[in-house]
């Protein structure tokens, strides 16, 4: 038995994790493997009728899942003034995505980052046939524990006006380490290399020409890389590594970053595989994971079904293949793997379909809901492995 724990979130973030949780069904009917499901409330909404952004307890049932599924979290404060927060200065939300991050020690945040056939990337005046899908195919990984996320600084209010905040950046060997490795080990383990000449290429970004941080992570990038003399190893400008990922994805096969930068970074390269829509994060330790989509809680859409929810199901086989490389499934680690490509093909064929897609993809005029789009992969992953249609009381 598989222990998931769900968080639905705050908006769209509990519509989309059903959309999710409706295929791993699929996947459980399928293969025989139970998943047993956790739902746990959290969020900015959570907080506002509770004081807290998440029941007593809920660490340890995340610390004691095999997985953990997360929706979204964040939601609009009543008066207006930004996310609800909580009595901390903390985001209504903290607890289940930043403490969960360093709680459960999800270092590396895994950011695969492909252009499917059927999907147009989102940069303005570009005509689809510029951008050949094949182009765009790397995997970002970001540090995901410390930097300016390490949550040390605060604000100075003398009289009772802000006046003076600080936000103090940590970089360590240790954490620097462990998310270079982890990278290292993802450029080795990727067979086609980069798109532009399959090249295993592990690009380090960083602003060592000013920070000292930076001058550490990229000299522990050194000395580990010299473990993978295989491997291609270059450094990159934070800056300019904005231009030439939008003028040149096709040159990165991977991507290491600190936790900032790592933030920014992905957002930007989700426009080059049809925006936030199709972005997956996978949060991976060495023990625990947590996968979600990138979206956010989307508040003004909430109740309808307008959301695409292909990044949450993405989501689901991404922890699908994770949960088939742990030991304790060692026994189903074959059919956990041949789900996860069933269900990115499944994905694939929609895609390349057309037919039914969500508003972000063909626009308002051609849109289908979400449960539509849901349908529609769900039927061809169950043609991919074969099984009878699911029972819509499901």
């Amino acid at each position: 038995m598989v222990g998931v724990v769900a968080l639905g979130g705050d908006g769209t973030g509990p519509e989309v994790l059903e959309h999710g949780l409706r295929v791993l069904r699929v996947v459980e009917e399928w293969s025989g493997l139970p998943f047993k499901v956790d739902s746990i409330e959290c969020g900015g909404q959570y907080y506002l009728q509770h004081g807290c952004d998440w029941p007593a307890g809920s660490e340890q049932r995340c610390a004691q899942a095999d997985v953990i599924l997360l929706g979204a979290v964040g939601w609009p404060a009543p008066d207006g003034s930004g996310p609800v927060t909580m009595k901390d200065g903390k985001m209504a939300g903290w607890s289940p995505v930043i403490g969960n991050r360093i709680r459960l020690d999800l270092y590396a945040n895994i950011r695969p980052v492909k252009l499917f056939p059927g999907v147009k990337q989102r940069i303005h005046g570009k005509p689809q046939s510029v951008w050949q899908p094949e182009l765009v195919d790397m995997v970002i990984v970001r540090e995901n524990t410390e930097d300016l996320y390490s949550g040390i600084g605060g604000t100075l209010c003398p009289g009772g006006v802000a006046r003076v905040a600080v936000d103090t950046r940590v970089i360590t060997r240790e954490a620097s380490e462990k998310v270079i490795r982890k990278a290292f080990e993802l450029c080795r383990a990727r067979p086609q290399g980069a798109p532009k000449d399959g090249k295993k290429r592990l690009t380090a970004v960083v602003k060592d020409n000013v920070l000292m941080g930076c001058k550490l992570f990229a000299q522990v990038f050194r000395e580990v890389g010299a473990e993978y003399p295989e491997i291609e190893q270059e450094t990159a400008i934070v800056d300019a590594f904005t231009q030439w990922l939008i003028g040149q994805p096709e040159h990165y096969n991977v991507v290491v970053t600190t936790n900032m930068f790592g933030d920014i970074v992905t957002d930007l390269a989700s426009v080059l595989q049809g925006g936030m829509g199709m972005a997956v994060g996978c949060n991976v330790g060495d023990r625990h994971a947590m996968f979600e989509p990138i979206h956010g809680s989307a508040p003004k859409y909430t109740g309808q079904d307008k959301v695409n929810p292909m990044a949450m199901i993405l989501s689901v086989k991404e922890a699908l293949a994770w949960l088939a490389g742990r030991p304790q499934f060692a026994p189903h680690s074959e059919a956990l793997a041949q789900a996860a490509a069933a269900l990115e093909e499944a994905v694939c064929k929609v895609l390349q379909r057309g037919k039914v897609l969500t508003y972000d993809l063909v626009g308002e005029e051609r849109a289908s809901t979400g449960a539509q789009v849901t349908a529609a992969i769900i039927e061809e992953l169950q043609s991919l492995l074969g099984v009878a249609r699911v029972s819509k009381s499901r």
